[in-house]
């Protein structure tokens, strides 16, 4: 199994995460937003108490570098996928000898 990549959020995104879980609760939001219900109480807590959404030094993700760790992962996903067909397609030739 293989880690779960690790999500990198802009400040826009995160305001406005904010901003939605006031409204309608975090539980709801994180749903919503298809995310973790931990990682919007953190920032509902930063913002509570003043602290910044960002961490320093971190630049924001833009949508074409989402995008292309997207189409990676997918693609990683495929090979994997086509390797074992790849396997199952030699055995069962094996088989029908």
């Amino acid at each position: 199994m293989q880690p779960v990549p690790r999500r990198r959020y802009t400040d826009d995104f995160k305001a406005q995460a904010i901003a939605l879980a006031e409204a309608i609760g975090p539980t709801k939001a994180a749903r919503q937003l298809d995310m973790s219900v931990k990682t919007l109480g953190n920032w509902l807590d930063a913002s509570r108490s003043g602290r910044p959404h960002s961490s320093p030094g971190r630049k924001p993700v833009t949508d074409l570098e989402s995008e292309v760790a997207r189409l990676r992962a997918e693609n990683a996903t495929l090979k994997m996928e086509r390797e074992i067909l790849k396997k199952a397609t030699a055995f069962f030739a094996r088989e029908s000898k």
